[in-house]
């Protein structure tokens, strides 16, 4: 890696100038809230049950409306259909079941969702007939179905007039130590349905003697649908293993104030001021009825991009341990030879170190570095969404390779059950990939002079091979049923380095990539996850227009404001930075491109930080790396005990600024580890949990909506952007613009003459959780059938992690341009014979692009699961 770019983890390449847009923040809406309880107004004619009502313990005066209509819901299940009437959900606090001294001890925040309705009281302000009715995006999209009602995204006059009252800040959830508490005062709730019996009857009846139907070749979903559930259905496993009939039992959900306990036997309280529920039955595992907080979607109902506000946090430094996220790890071996500086040497020390349990040691960070109250604590800090970054060797390595083969995934499949636990949804990323993306340490190997090997060198074809192979095996785990709705999205690969791979080269990658998960997923919406791709530092205006008929792809970029030459302003002076340099850009990506997200940004106005720039460097802050003279001190920004009010309350500010300019985020990190050596947390404007603790992070994200103002949204997403129209498939003519392999690898390499992979390797289905329900067997698509790559026996290969600069070899044992890609249903059904490896065909189309070599094997020969 060049010094201009630096070595650390998020250090950004230059990238292309953005056009001087008007800067003015996101506008999109969130999504339509009912007038006395929070609850989000239905865009579907369904009604569901509420996971928390208790029908049968409503006295006769307070039965819900629907029974009043002829219906009786008493042995419904949450998330049951049972009503196919245009409805509106309206959600009271209910008195079924709570004792006088519960009801006088509740509060009646409790249950209201952020900022729109502080008095719990419907607002005489109607949207329809308010002054600020014509400044609301999409009106006539989604328009509002209950007076008084909104759509509601970024503008803090909409919402005055839909508040007699600023609404008060709820309590932070406990971060520390909790104890056993009673939860006997803990609220109850109930729906009133606003139904029409006689359609209502007829819809169980339909419900009733409904037949799922089996796919060919696709598993089907518990509905009888290759794909995740809509907002009208649940989502669970089957007839055996779904979404039971008779209700929750007793102790298998609960809302704020309920005791967890924990697989390892401890409890703690779950704390959820916004209405959230969790909800886990053994005997019913694939259960999505719980909600984060009331406004958010449950895992049963489909995400809706247009409406609803992403609002996450990454679990970085947990299954890939980056150094100034958990030094601890990496201060034991600082001497080591070679030292500690990314999860390479990293896991060439532990290993070497036998005393201290090997490379062990690295599942008990796993074990303990993130555990279920994280899960629990970020759905009551009214967050929705998680980032999990992953490795590659969460799947399979290569045995040179020092990395823990597999062992991550065991806990992949513990956040997959939190997840779906507590309503949270997950976007899957990719962190690091084969050869090294980036030669950032998070990579897998890389710092100071980092190499690229993915897409660079001899080995890089190769690599992107294998990288390929690796996204195909989790695209087939989480496009199952039973896990979609909790990994409804897939990051592909994290910080690509455009720069130095090459736009077009990149672009090609990404368009197989797209073409293979497709492929296995079928196109539409509700087909498998959506594919996130990062800008690779290209810039947002380069994606417009990107590959003209793709299948729901979300851009991802990762604006921070400290690495490049430090702002010694007052922090003051820097907190609306979110607004003037960010919200223009995602905002007209959010137009010209489709949906973008930001993956990763924080609260660092500047590089302080142990090991901001990795093991060993400096700070620009203090010109010890890459400085512009001046002498900074960073134990001001390091030492946060120290912080007066003002500087809390100015990087408050600041968060509230980037939550409400980037519109659908993903702040970097929700945990900071303390380091060994100081026995503090080092980098404390990178912590999201630390900032709820010490008051510099919102208890309420959502009250940022409109801290920027807004005066000019972005436009409706088409339905093309979120699948909703068009087959899915890009043009013939763009795939020869971007052919695959790409026509050149860097630097000037043929991919004809570059070391290659070939499709002889076994399938390494990922392990699913155990104990399991129902079918899935972790593979979705049981028509993909081809092979993994592995070397050609016989062959020597250079160095796949340090070629990228070598003398290449040239092919050995035949060309890429007889490589295999996935063979999947679609694949099947265009070709039902094998062909050989080695067959060239002669077009000069076909010259352009890899060869497909369809492997049809009646069974995939798979090894044994971890």
């Amino acid at each position: 890696m060049s010094s201009e770019q630096g070595p650390g983890h998020h250090q950004q390449p230059p990238v292309a100038a953005e056009p001087n847009m008007d800067q003015t923040p996101f506008a999109r809406p969130v999504s339509t809230f009912s007038m006395t309880g929070g609850e989000r107004l239905s865009q579907a004619p369904t009604v569901f049950v509420d996971a928390a009502s208790d029908i049968d313990a409503a006295p006769k005066d307070a039965e819900p409306s629907g029974a009043a209509n002829g219906l009786d819901a008493s042995n419904a299940a949450p998330g049951d259909r049972i009503s196919q009437a245009p409805t509106v959900f309206v959600d009271v606090p209910s008195e079924a079941g709570v004792t006088k001294a519960a009801a006088a001890s509740a509060s009646t925040d409790d249950l209201q969702p952020p900022n729109v309705f502080a008095n719990g009281t419907p607002s005489a302000v109607s949207v329809a007939n308010s002054a600020q009715a014509n400044n609301l995006p999409y009106r006539n999209s989604v328009a509002p179905t209950a007076v008084g009602s909104t759509q509601n995204f970024g503008d803090s006059d909409k919402e005055a007039a839909l508040s007699d009252a600023p609404r008060e800040i709820s309590p932070v959830p406990d971060l520390g130590p909790q104890s056993d508490e009673d939860d006997g005062g803990k609220k109850k709730r109930k729906k009133l349905f606003l139904i029409l019996g006689g359609v209502a009857a007829l819809a169980i009846v339909a419900v009733a003697v409904a037949v799922p139907v089996a796919l060919k070749t696709k598993k089907s979903s518990p509905s009888g649908s290759s794909s995740s559930s809509s907002s009208s259905g649940n989502t669970g496993s089957g007839p055996s293993d779904g979404p039971t009939n008779s209700g929750p039992k007793s102790g298998v959900t609960g809302g704020d104030g309920s005791i967890i306990t924990t697989e390892k036997g401890t409890t703690f309280t779950y704390v959820n001021k916004f209405g959230g529920t969790w909800y886990d039955d053994p005997d019913d595992p694939y259960n999505n009825n719980a909600q984060a907080q009331s406004w958010t979607p449950p895992l049963s109902q489909e995400w809706d991009y247009q409406n609803d506000p992403m609002r996450g946090v990454n679990l970085g430094g947990w299954l890939v341990p980056e150094p100034f996220i958990v030094p601890s790890l990496y201060e034991p071996y600082l001497n080591a030879t070679p030292p500690a500086q990314d999860e390479w040497t990293l896991s060439l020390a532990m290993a070497a170190d036998t005393a201290n349990g090997g490379l062990s040691q690295m599942e008990q960070h796993y074990d303990t570095f993130i555990t279920e109250e994280d899960f629990a604590q970020i759905a009551g800090a009214g967050l929705n969404w998680l980032r999990i970054p992953i490795p590659f060797w969460m799947v399979e390595k290569l045995p040179e390779e020092p990395f823990l083969e597999k062992v991550s995934w065991k806990y992949l499949l513990k956040a997959f059950k939190w997840a779906r636990k507590y309503g949270l949804r997950i976007q899957l990323d990719l962190h690091s990939v084969p050869g090294s993306q980036n030669g950032f340490d998070h990579s897998g190997k890389g710092g100071v002079g980092g190499q690229v090997n993915f897409l660079v060198g001899p080995m890089g074809l190769a690599n992107a091979q294998r990288t390929l192979d690796v996204i195909r095996v989790i695209t087939e785990f989480i496009s199952q049923p039973e896990f979609t709705p909790v990994v409804p999205m897939f990051g592909l690969i994290n910080e690509a380095q455009a720069t130095r791979i090459g736009d077009n080269t990149i672009v090609s990658f990404f368009l197989e990539a797209h073409d293979m998960i497709r492929g296995i997923t079928g196109t539409g919406a509700g087909k498998g996850p959506w594919i996130a791709l990062h800008d690779a530092f290209r810039g947002l205006t380069a994606y417009k227009d990107f590959l003209p008929g793709h299948d729901r792809i979300v851009l991802d970029t990762h604006p921070y404001l400290m690495f490049g030459a430090p702002d010694r302003t007052p922090l003051a002076n820097q907190v609306n930075k979110p607004c003037s340099n960010w919200a223009s850009s995602l905002n007209g990506s959010w137009t010209d491109f489709g949906p973008t997200i930001a993956g990763e940004f924080s609260l660092a106005v500047n590089d302080c930080g142990r090991w901001i720039n990795g093991v060993g460097q400096g700070t620009r802050w203090e010109g010890t790396y890459q400085g512009d003279g001046t002498k900074g001190d960073c134990t001001e920004w390091n030492d946060y005990a120290s912080w007066t009010q003002d500087t809390k309350d100015n990087f408050k500010k600041l968060a509230m600024n980037s939550f409400d300019a980037l519109g659908h985020w993903f702040f970097w990190t929700w945990k900071i580890g303390a380091s060994s050596v100081t026995g503090k947390i080092e980098t404390p404007m990178w912590s999201y949990q630390l900032g709820l603790q010490e008051g510099w992070i919102p208890a309420d994200p959502a009250q940022a909506v409109g801290s920027c103002g807004n005066t000019n949204p972005a436009k409706a997403l088409t339905p093309e952007m979120v699948g909703a129209a068009g087959p899915g498939v890009i043009s013939a003519s763009v795939k020869a613009q971007y052919p695959w392999p790409p026509t050149q690898i860097n630097p000037n390499l043929s991919p004809d003459n570059v070391p290659v992979y070939t499709p002889t390797g076994p399938i390494p289905t990922l392990a699913m959780p155990t104990p399991t329900k129902g079918t899935a067997d972790g593979w979705f698509d049981d028509a993909d059938t081809t092979l993994m790559m592995a070397p050609i026996a016989g062959c020597t290969y250079p160095d796949p992690w340090g070629s990228a600069d070598a003398t290449n070899p040239g092919p050995c044992g035949g060309s890429s341009r007889g490589t295999t890609t996935t063979t999947t249903s679609a694949d099947a059904e265009e070709t039902t014979a094998s062909t050989d490896e080695s067959t060239n065909e002669s077009t000069d189309d076909e010259t352009r692009r890899i060869r497909r070599v369809r492997n049809v094997i009646p069974k995939p020969r798979r090894t044994s699961a971890p």
